[in-house]
Order: C-alpha cells, then sequence, then structure tokens
C-alpha cells in the first residue's frame, strides 16, 4: 500500500445494497485503498431485511423474506462471506452458506376456482443445473429471443398434457424442435401449413410450435407478418381445442393460462418488435403487464388468474397498497418473471434456517468488521447537503459538502456499540437495543424511545460530517421512501431527484406470524411446507415456516410457524405527519390479522375453525406461558402474544415498478456529482425491482462507480436485455 490517506468512504444505510458496496470496496484487492464507515438509523444492519430474536429467541422479521435462485449477484456475495468468515461448524449451526439456505422445491398459488371456492395449485419446481452464485461466467446470457423460444418450449411441453392427458402416445415434450434445417425449409413449412390450416393434429401443432422456435432464432431470415399470422393460427386452433376441455377440467385450466399466457408473450415480442429494440424489454415499460398482455391476445380468464395475480402480489404491485390498482411495468414484469422461471439454479426458492438478520447481516457485519469497516450505530440522516453554486469553480461538478446527522444516542466510554447477542452458539441481533451500553440507557428504555421509528425525533445530539475531514465520497443507501425526507436540497435543486420522487412510488406493507401448537396436517394442510401467493387479501402471500422452531429457544417447541404478508393500503401524506399515525397502523394491522384469521384461513387451513365457526385461538402459543400454567389470555386476545408488523416507516416503504416509472430512476453509475453516489433496490440497476438481488446488484455498481470494481460483465444481469 502506497502512503497516500486511505479515501474515507461514508455508507448511509445498513442494509443489501450498503452491504453489497461495503463488501466490494473493502475487498483485499484494493489494499486498503478504501476505509469505510456505515452510518446506521438505531442498533441493528439489515434495512427490509432486518430481523431481530424476541420472546424465547423467536425470530421477528418485516416480512416474509425468500431468497430465489437467480439471485446470482446476492448468493455470490454471501458465499464469499461465509468462505471468507470460517465458521467452525463444531461450535456454530450455521458456519457455511449451505446451513444458511436450503433449496425449497415446492411452491404454490392460490387460485379461484370460476364455479367459486379457493383451492391451492401445487407444483414441484425441478432444480435446474448449479447452485446460485456459482464462481466463473456459467451463468447463461440469455436474450429475449432465447426467452420466447423457452417460452414456445414449455408451451409445447404444456399442449402434450393437456391435448391427450388420458392417452399415453403423446410424442416427446424434449424432442428436438420440428423443422429444423435452413431458414429456406422452415419458412416453406410455416408457409405450407398456414396455406392449409393444418393445425388440427397434436403431431402438427407441435411441429407449428417447434418452426416457431427456431424461427425466432433466425428472426431477420424471415418476413415479420409472416411470422405473426402463423403464431395468431397456431393459436386459435390451440384456444379453440381447450374451449371446452378447460370448463370442466380445474387442472386443465390452470394448465392453459400458462400456455395462453406464454401465447401472448410469444406475439407481444413480435408484435412490439423486442427482439431487435436495442432497449430490450425496457420498451415496453410505460405498460402496465396486464395491459400488455391483453393487448396480446391473452385472455380475461388468463390475465385475472392465479399465475399473473402472484406476479403482482410477490412485488406488492398495487399502487397506494390498493389491491383494485395492480401496476406494475410490463417490461420489468417479463424480466423478472423469465428470469425467476428460467435462469434460476439449485432450487427456484431458498428459504433461511434463521432470520434474515442472523444468516445475512450478522455474517456481513462480522467480516466487514474484521475487514476495518467501522459502524456507527443510532445515526439518523438528516440532510445531504450541497456545496452552494456559486462556490463551485468554472467546470467544477457540484459535490456534497455535508452530511448531517442526529445522533439518537451515545455509547457508554465513547466506544463502538456491540450489536450482536450469542443464541446458541449463533450471532444474532436483539428486538430492542442492549440499553446497558447507552449513555442514561435506562432513562432511554423507560421513555420508550422508538430509536427505528420516523416519527420518535429524540436524539442525544447532532453530528455534521465535512467533505475532506471526515469523509471523501458518500453511498446514499437508504431505502427509496426516504429520499425525500433526507435529500431535501438534492430534491430542491435537481429537477431528476425532483422527478424521481415524484414518480418512483412506495408503499408500505404488513406483515404477520403465527406460532401453533399444532403441525400443518392437524390444521388440515395435506401438502408438504410451502410458499404460496395469489391469495385472498388482506395477507395473498403465505409460507410454512416450522422449520424454524428448532432455531428458537421454546421449551415446548411450537407444532407450526406461518408467516404472512401484503401490501398495506397507504394514506395521504399529511395524515401521516401525525405521531399517532405508527400507533395508528400497528393496531390497525392487527385488526386485518384477526379478521383475516376469522374469515379466510378456513380455505388454506380447514381444521383451523372450531366447529362452531371461527379461527381457534387456542393454537397459539405464547412465549411467556408455560405449559404447566396454562394459558392466561383466552379467545381473540391471544393474537397479542403474536407478532405483527405495520411497515410505514419511509426507510420501510417497499419501491414499486409501476408503467412509467422506471426511466426516472438514478443510476449508481451517475456522475452528476462529484462525491456521491447512491445504492438500493429503488434505483437504475439493471433488475429495477425491489428485491434481495437488485439490492445488492445496486450495491455492486455504486462500488464500480467508485473504484472500477467490480467490473460491469461480473456483475449478473446487468445487461440483461
Amino acid at each position: 500500500m502506497s502512503n497516500e490517506r486511505p479515501i474515507d468512504i461514508a455508507v448511509i444505510g445498513g442494509g443489501c445494497a450498503g452491504m453489497a458496496a461495503a463488501f466490494e470496496l473493502t475487498r483485499p484487492e484494493h489494499q486498503g485503498r478504501y476505509r469505510v464507515t456505515v452510518y446506521q438509523l438505531g442498533w441493528r444492519l439489515g434495512g427490509k431485511g432486518a430481523s431481530g430474536r424476541g420472546p424465547a429467541d423467536r425470530i421477528h422479521e418485516h416480512g416474509l423474506h425468500l431468497w430465489m435462485g437467480f439471485y446470482e449477484n446476492a448468493f455470490r456475495l454471501i458465499r464469499e462471506c461465509y468462505a471468507e468468515l470460517k465458521r467452525d461448524p463444531a461450535t456454530c449451526r450455521i458456519a457455511d452458506w449451505r446451513d444458511a439456505f436450503v433449496p425449497d422445491h415446492f411452491n404454490g398459488l392460490a387460485d379461484w376456482s370460476p364455479r367459486g371456492g379457493w383451492s391451492p395449485w401445487t407444483a414441484r419446481m425441478p432444480p435446474f443445473e448449479g447452485l446460485p452464485g456459482d464462481p466463473g461466467n456459467e451463468v447463461p446470457r440469455w436474450s429475449i429471443a432465447d426467452y420466447l423460444a423457452r417460452s414456445l418450449e414449455l408451451v409445447r411441453a404444456l399442449v402434450i398434457t393437456v391435448w391427450e392427458p388420458s392417452s399415453g402416445t403423446a410424442p416427446d415434450a424434449q424432442r428436438a424442435p420440428a423443422g429444423v434445417g435452413t431458414p429456406e425449409s422452415v419458412l416453406e413449412s410455416m408457409s405450407s401449413l398456414l396455406k392449409y390450416g393444418q393445425f388440427a393434429t397434436l403431431a402438427a401443432v407441435l411441429e407449428a410450435l417447434g418452426l416457431m422456435e427456431v424461427a425466432l432464432g433466425t428472426l431477420r431470415r424471415y418476413p415479420e407478418n409472416l411470422l405473426l399470422r402463423f403464431h395468431d393460427a397456431v393459436a386459435a386452433a390451440l384456444r379453440e381445442r381447450f374451449a371446452k376441455l378447460i370448463e370442466t377440467d380445474e387442472q386443465l385450466r390452470r394448465l392453459w393460462e400458462i400456455i395462453d399466457m406464454m401465447l401472448a408473450v410469444v406475439r407481444g415480442g413480435l408484435r412490439f418488435r423486442l427482439l431487435t429494440d436495442p432497449r430490450g424489454f425496457d420498451a415496453i415499460d410505460d405498460y402496465d403487464c396486464r395491459e400488455w398482455l391483453r393487448l396480446n391476445g391473452a385472455s380475461e380468464g388468463t390475465i385475472n388468474g392465479a399465475f399473473v395475480r402472484a406476479l403482482y402480489d410477490l412485488t406488492f404491485a398495487y399502487e397506494d397498497g390498493d389491491v383494485k390498482k395492480p401496476r406494475v411495468a410490463a417490461g420489468q414484469g417479463l424480466r423478472g418473471a423469465f428470469r425467476a422461471f428460467f435462469s434460476y439454479r439449485g432450487a427456484f426458492f431458498w428459504k433461511m434456517q434463521s432470520g434474515m438478520g442472523d444468516v445475512v447481516f450478522a455474517p456481513f457485519y462480522e467480516v466487514l468488521k474484521r475487514r476495518g469497516v467501522r459502524f456507527a450505530f443510532f445515526h439518523r440522516l438528516e440532510d445531504v447537503r450541497l456545496v452552494a453554486p456559486e462556490r463551485l469553480a468554472p467546470g467544477e461538478r457540484p459535490y456534497v459538502e455535508a452530511l448531517e446527522f442526529d445522533v439518537q444516542a451515545e455509547v457508554v466510554g465513547g466506544g463502538e456499540y456491540q450489536p450482536l447477542i450469542d443464541v446458541r452458539g449463533l450471532p444474532c441481533w436483539p428486538v430492542a437495543p442492549d440499553y446497558r451500553q447507552l449513555v442514561e440507557g435506562e432513562r432511554l428504555e423507560r421513555e420508550g424511545w422508538q430509536f427505528e421509528s420516523h416519527w420518535d425525533r429524540r436524539r442525544a445530539g447532532t453530528r455534521t460530517l465535512r467533505v475532506g475531514e471526515d469523509f471523501d465520497v458518500a453511498i446514499l443507501a437508504v431505502g427509496g421512501g426516504a429520499i425525500p425526507h433526507v435529500c431535501k436540497q438534492l430534491v430542491e435543486r435537481d429537477s431528476r431527484w425532483r422527478a424521481m420522487v415524484e414518480r418512483v412510488k412506495t408503499v408500505p406493507t404488513q406483515a404477520f406470524q403465527l406460532w401453533m401448537s399444532a403441525s400443518m396436517s392437524e390444521l388440515g394442510w395435506t401438502e408438504p411446507p410451502i410458499n404460496v401467493s395469489g391469495f385472498v387479501e388482506p395477507f395473498d402471500t403465505w409460507a410454512d415456516m416450522s422449520h424454524l422452531a428448532s432455531e428458537e429457544s421454546w421449551s415446548h417447541p411450537p407444532a407450526a410457524i406461518a408467516y404472512f404478508c401484503n401490501a398495506l393500503p397507504d394514506v395521504p401524506e399529511e395524515e401521516r405527519q401525525r405521531p399517532a399515525f405508527p400507533h395508528e397502523q400497528h393496531e390497525r394491522v392487527r385488526r386485518n390479522c384477526v379478521q383475516f384469521l376469522e374469515r379466510d384461513i378456513v380455505h388454506l387451513w380447514p381444521r383451523a375453525h372450531g366447529d362452531a365457526g371461527g379461527f381457534r385461538w387456542d393454537l397459539l402459543q405464547d412465549a411467556r406461558e408455560s405449559p404447566e400454567a396454562g394459558a392466561s389470555a383466552q379467545g381473540e386476545a391471544r393474537f397479542s402474544s403474536q407478532y405483527w408488523t405495520a411497515n410505514v416507516n419511509p426507510t420501510d416503504r417497499y419501491t414499486l415498478s409501476l408503467p412509467g416509472s422506471l426511466k426516472f430512476r438514478l443510476s449508481p453509475l451517475d456522475n452528476t456529482y462529484d462525491n456521491l453516489t447512491v445504492a438500493g433496490d429503488w434505483t437504475d440497476c439493471g433488475f429495477n425491482q425491489g428485491c434481495v438481488e437488485a439490492a445488492m446488484m445496486s450495491g455492486r455498481l455504486a462500488a464500480h462507480s467508485i473504484s472500477g470494481a467490480p467490473r460491469l460483465e461480473e456483475i449478473v444481469g446487468f445487461d440483461h436485455p
């Protein structure tokens, strides 16, 4: 290392994006060139992925967190983190990333039958080759043509399933596409089939689909109008064939909805010329996904079916949290669906074996501490202050001259706060700070200071970081919903920041967790442990998390654990300013939970309701009760022993991918300000959707904007079409 002073980096926010940026900038390859300090609100890292240990070491999450098998960047970093951490498996039960994450193949949708009633639509997603985050460049770099060809391959396989379900002589779905040959021979075969309308047999339809697969790979060789006419003829033949079948067979109807959606996607890809448009999927981001599918021939049954509905539910894609306003940009919706279903490795979902804070953010914290990163907890950002324009030299770019913080609490002795607790050998985060480490901690606890609440403005002091003295470069990695509150000057002076705040909207979310004395089978759930989306509001997504019982410290472990989440309908901005607002929303979510359990859960768990109707509240386990003493609360009052949350803090709000909004996102690569970059799933990062992968990609991009590393081609999916 040279004698030059290290470049001081202030990372503001300890969520996925902030951790990814800090991890990249402190790699040994940089030889100490960057000295990183993370400034964090409250006492724990994690952002929207933070978790804590409550009574009986119960895991309390912000919501339901599952990692997906296409999260290449996220898995690559967490795998490298565990490798560097080198925990001893003899003393720590989660020593390796494979201890922290296990493949979860069984998934489902809650389907509303046209004949009335909810029923689960379950499937085991087959494992794909490799593991997410495998080193090297084995990840396929798919084009839109590849995705559409895979769509047709899926259509062929499903057509075989639903054409003659009772026949054992159906052709092999995995055979090579028919019509492979020269472009001239493919063109001749397509023209012949189209001329004579020979789509009455399964073999003819499969041949036609195979021809289209081949044509997509060499699109420029074929007349565009011929491909569209050919596609429409095949689709019309399939619709005519299946119209009667799906009226009486629920399973066929479900499969047909996928076929119909894939046909609409292929048709739209051709009509909107996505295969040749340099913008790729971004070309259709001004359309809502449902709107775009409808324009390209999808039926109303498909558009409102379980599969499409789940795509909205999994991304909280309801403007203002209103389920009557489902909206997601069509291009990002397709990109997300294609990557999720066609590029996952190992498993479609991966379930964590403890809280997300415990298996993700505690390891990152420990590794970064070893690398010399400093953590300034209890620092609430108040403003990013820009240099006055008149102080800039000619040609000099504007820059951040100061970062203004409220210091929420001081640490006894002036040292660094030690945030982790030990849960049977595993470093974890608590649900509340360790007041013993804080100056006047007993008073702070007695007065109920809420360090993570936007509405609790109490502070122990203030702190101003000045450029050149306390930091050289700032990485703004706070939640997207916090931008208007902490970047007042940027929003006021910069029209792009102002447009982003106005157009890139966020939404509050709600979640709850149940610990129950009856197993899922005793509740009437007959399938294996599962993740389900597309269910009824106010909680459309659910996962069986019973595997976490052994990770907690109950004297009598619960037989079942379940997590639920959903968007929470928003309220006007002026209402959010009232001090009572967070408490009112917490109570509102409690009422939603109770109503949901009383009215809706019976559709999934038929034995969760008693003979007289209504939820069996005696099923709920209270960590504060002993079996010998018996229940201390009866009826609905027992719900108070469970965990629920209204994620209404600006930093906790989920960033939506609304139609027409994505072009207003700012990129971590933007260099308008000389010493400021941004990071978070609200930025323009190549996968513009609220999730762990987007946040990690954004953090890696922020690191690249400062150091040139990682190289852009190493950020998997950044160059996605």
